[in-house]
């Protein structure tokens, strides 16, 4: 089950906030708090972010337009334009699900406020999943008129298509302004309209507050439920967001890059680390393979010179391993065999254990063979000397050593150790 952090940002300060978090099932998980934004990420650990700005700050409506997507977010602008009392450009436009009506719901916010808020979050080092009008937090009910007081806001949501916050004014006159109340001038021919019912939210102080408006609503209206608030009205609020309810304001150029940088940003730095060393090892097991690769280019180079010198009109060959085997085959033993091509396998034995160490150079004369090894430290020039001894069957002794560079080269000797 999901688990949720919804942050209230304070109206008048936008650096303090209520939070509360909660489960998608709508189970409160902790206790409302309130105080800065910075104090709220010690509940967020994995939990993804719901932040809840002032309705005063957003214009909710809906409209009847065909178009879905970018495509929609793009039409947004010039389809609400007309209504609007600012320059479309310094609006912000975000859209929701389509209801069953055919309508589409659009919040509508300046950019100015929405880079307010963003500046305020990433300064306490929030990232929020979703921004929502707080007025979302208020659940459509066909059928019934649904009120929450705060302070001297009331919201109001009509069932239908009305999502809205006013201030200053009665709960009585906020019904009248939306025409919940209008029944003169009917057409007598007509039905009356269908009976309403108001679900009302608010804290004990405010049903005191409004006692005169309940008891005048309950002699306008088929019924008149108050439902007191006795941990506050961020909890109710945080209910209805969590399993969904509202448009999420961080749409098109405010939209997340990455959907589901929540879920992985515990391991962010781990991952990078990993990825890091995963690409170090693979460039290093890329270059060891280079360099045999190319060492042994090199001896099959050298090995077919020799093999031709020491057996004029013999063919180039790419198997040397081969070459050697035949020729041990022939002679019936291994000690019979040339002592160039023995040296050569004991050489590449020696090469196999030290793969840092490189052969640049190899000569044969008089049964002596002459190699020239270069390898990053003196240390991996003596391991090759001492492989190429560990046998018996041959002597290798360094002749010379210099530096040139970051390598350090050797030329080795190699004989056969008599009686051997």
């Amino acid at each position: 089950m999901s688990e949720y952090l919804v942050i209230r940002i304070n109206q008048h300060q936008v650096g303090m906030a209520h939070w509360l978090a909660i489960d998608s099932s709508g189970a409160r998980l902790s206790t409302p708090s309130d105080g800065s934004l910075q104090e709220a990420t010690a509940e967020i650990g994995e939990r993804q972010v719901i932040v809840l700005v002032p309705s005063e700050e957003v214009l909710t409506t809906s409209i009847d337009i065909p178009v879905k997507g970018a495509k929609l977010l793009a039409a947004l602008p010039f389809a609400l334009e007309e209504y609007l009392a600012e320059d479309v450009e310094g609006l912000h436009f975000a859209a929701g699900n389509r209801r069953s009506n055919g309508r589409t719901p659009v919040s509508v916010v300046s950019h100015e406020r929405m880079l307010k808020w963003l500046s305020a979050l990433d300064l306490a080092g929030i990232e929020a999943d979703s921004i929502v009008a707080e007025s979302y937090g208020l659940a459509r009910i066909p059928g019934t008129i649904s009120m929450l007081i705060s302070g001297d806001s009331v919201f109001i949501n009509d069932g239908a298509d009305i999502e809205l916050v006013m201030q200053g004014i009665s709960p009585r006159d906020v019904l009248a302004a939306i025409g919940a109340l209008d029944t003169d001038n009917r057409d007598a021919e007509k039905p009356a309209p269908i009976p309403r019912h108001l679900l009302v939210y608010c804290e004990t102080k405010d049903e005191t507050r409004y006692q005169h408006d309940w008891i005048a609503l309950r002699q306008e209206m088929n019924s008149v439920d108050v439902k007191l608030l006795p941990d506050g009205v961020t909890t109710r609020l945080a209910v209805t967001v969590a399993t969904g309810n509202g448009i999420n304001l961080l749409q098109g150029q405010y939209a997340r890059k990455k959907q589901y940088s929540g879920l992985f940003q515990p391991w962010k730095y781990a991952a990078i680390l990993m990825i890091a060393f995963s690409l170090v090892l693979v460039g290093a097991r890329a270059l060891d393979l280079y360099l045999l690769n190319r060492q042994e280019a090199d001896l099959r180079h050298t090995f077919n010179n020799e093999y031709r010198q020491m057996l004029p009109g013999a063919l180039e060959t790419d198997d040397p391993v081969a070459v050697i085997e035949s020729l041990k085959r022939r002679t019936g033993a291994v000690e019979s065999a040339p002592v160039f091509l023995q040296s050569m396998e004991q050489l590449s034995r020696a090469i196999q254990q030290n793969r840092t160490a490189q052969v640049q150079t190899i000569s044969f004369r008089a049964g002596i063979v002459d190699i020239r090894v270069s390898a990053p430290d003196v240390a991996t020039l003596d391991n090759v000397q001492l492989a190429i001894s560990e046998t018996g069957k041959f002597r290798a002794a360094i002749q010379s050593t210099d530096q040139d560079g970051g390598q350090w080269n050797s030329r080795i000797q190699i004989q056969e150790v008599s009686g051997s």
